[in-house]
């Protein structure tokens, strides 16, 4: 699955903390769009999507929450509530994102500007896709 965990560099001391992610060391990808998820009920799913070329990176800035990923042959869940850590997403993985804290925002870093194109929102056709993207699956 094209996914993984990146650590971002943590600067702490008496002062609090400051987090750094720069493009070619932690960001395998320059970014081109950043937005934010919050307010989301406790009850509530979002994403239910992959993306045929955007690449992303979700970062939990605050509270927590879970991100179920699926690569049409396995299905992994992730726990993000640490804003030092990030989550990388390529392409051709399914996600869903739930339960939300409370508190929760979602920052999502992404290589590409939106494009409704780019998106694969029902699940057989990501399966479907799959098997025309990847041989033997």
């Amino acid at each position: 699955m094209d996914t993984q965990i990146i650590q971002f560099q943590n600067h702490a001391d008496d002062r609090g903390s400051l987090i750094v992610a720069e493009y070619e060391k932690e960001i395998p990808f320059l970014v081109k769009r950043i937005y934010y998820i919050y307010d989301v009920s406790d009850d509530k799913h979002r994403g239910f999507h992959s993306h045929k070329d955007l690449l992303q990176v979700y970062i939990a800035i605050h509270g927590s929450l879970k991100v179920m990923l699926d690569d049409g042959k396995k299905q992994e869940t992730v726990l993000l509530d640490n804003p030092a850590k990030g989550l990388y997403i390529g392409h051709n993985v399914w996600r869903e994102i739930f339960d939300f804290s409370k508190d929760a925002v979602l920052l999502v870093l992404a290589s590409e500007k939106f494009s409704e194109s780019d998106y694969i929102r029902k699940y057989n056709d990501f399966l479907e896709s799959i098997k025309k993207t990847i041989p033997n699956t």
